[in-house]
């Protein structure tokens, strides 16, 4: 799994990996059917030269030699041992299968190997004297042939090699750049910590401080301020906490996993709207499932859901009943605040607008959800979210 994630992270990577895969693959299959094909040829030829018997010692030799060609990955002795014996013996009837053995032993860097096969296939035929020698005078001498087979190895296998240097160059260039991106990525958000910090901090210490303060003097207020005042306490020391988690998190080098993040679950849901109805917001609550049918992140997003959707029907309409209606049960968490419209406010002046449902979207769609925010039938104002819950081996594709 792991493995996955970081591919998944570097597909270009992958398809390279897997392209190199594929070539070496191919070159594999073209490698033995040549292989078989040549070890055809020379068992034909043997019996040609043996009045058409194929059943011989040189055409069980020259199937051992193409059997140990094929397998020349596991060991790489074998083949230039048996096609060294069979070219001494036989001569250029078994030469092609002792061109890819020298061929073999060069891109493996065996010079001195191949060097040393040449000249015992080469002394052999001159003190057995078969047939078909490669002493035989011919346009090309059978040496050429041999350093060729020699040479190609020798290109062949450094050009692997310069390959692989290479790929594991930029394979270490493209880890050096990631780590370069992932310190860029930190000092940002130990920046924007840093910011949030001077800049909330203080204020919300602040306000917790003088609340504090003020409910001390019980007995010179009015009962509603009293509430009031220990409502705003609870709500600046409950956001502290809030900041703190979030500065936190910011500053933390790895990423918060999905299945495991710091979540309040619905008692926190719960808290937050009898806070509100404290505060005099009439609030109408239905829920379905349970939270535990939900992912963590899916909790999590359903109280920040609500929780702007109760800070927006008190800026934009105080007096106004708030519906919310959440479910958990799979395939999808649902979440639904509505409110009508209420009263103008008391100064009559505009409350602008933040960021929250701009941060709201980009959380759900991060989860692979939608969320649509706007007015709805008969002047009311909607909003709704749907975050589909993730695709396990336990519920399948279709639960």
């Amino acid at each position: 799994m792991a493995e996955r994630r970081r591919w998944n992270r570097r597909p270009s990577a992958y398809a390279a990996q897997v392209e190199r895969e594929r070539s070496r693959r191919w070159a594999a299959y073209g490698r033995s059917v040549l292989v078989v094909l040549l070890t055809l040829a020379a068992v034909q030829s043997g019996a040609l030269t043996s009045g058409g018997r194929y059943v011989t010692a040189r055409s069980a030799v020259v199937l051992a030699c193409g059997l140990a060609l094929l397998w020349g990955h596991r060991l790489w002795w074998p083949a230039p041992a048996l096609t060294t014996v069979a070219t001494g013996v036989w001569g250029p009837p078994v030469l092609p299968l002792f061109l890819i053995a020298l061929f073999d032993l060069a891109d493996r860097r065996r010079i001195r190997a191949a060097v040393v096969c040449s000249a015992v296939a080469l002394a052999g035929n001159a003190v057995l004297g078969p047939a078909a020698s490669l002493w035989i005078p011919q346009q090309y001498g059978s040496m050429l042939f041999l350093i060729l087979a020699v040479i190609g190895g020798l290109w062949m296998g450094n050009r692997r090699r310069l390959v692989q240097a290479l790929n594991a160059q930029v394979e270490h260039l493209r880890t050096e750049r990631e780590l370069r991106e992932q310190a860029a990525r930190m000092a940002e958000r130990s920046a924007i910590a840093a910011e949030m910090h001077d800049v909330l901090a203080h204020r919300l210490s602040l306000i917790a401080l003088h609340t504090g303060i003020l409910a001390t003097k019980k007995d010179t207020l009015p009962d509603p301020v009293i509430e009031r005042l220990s409502l705003l306490r609870t709500a600046s020391t409950d956001a502290l906490t809030d900041l703190r988690d979030v500065l936190g998190a910011l500053r933390t080098t790895e990423t918060l996993s999905a299945a495991d993040p710091p979540a309040p679950v619905l008692r926190d849901v719960e808290e937050m709207i009898e806070q509100a109805r404290s505060a005099g917001q009439a609030i109408s609550v239905t829920v379905e499932g349970s939270p535990a049918q939900a992912p963590a992140a899916h909790r999590l997003a359903v109280y920040r859901l609500i929780q702007e959707a109760l800070t927006n029907a008190r800026k934009h309409a105080p007096d106004a009943p708030v519906g919310v209606r959440i479910s958990y049960a799979p395939p999808a968490t649902l979440v639904e605040v509505t409110n009508p419209p209420g009263t103008a406010l008391a100064d009559g002046r505009p409350v602008p607008s933040g960021f929250g449902l701009i941060g709201l979207r980009e959380r759900v769609e991060a989860l692979g959800g939608h969320l649509n925010a706007g007015p709805g039938g008969a002047g009311t104002w909607r909003l709704a979210a749907r975050i589909p819950h993730p695709v396990t081996e336990q519920n399948g594709p279709d639960s």
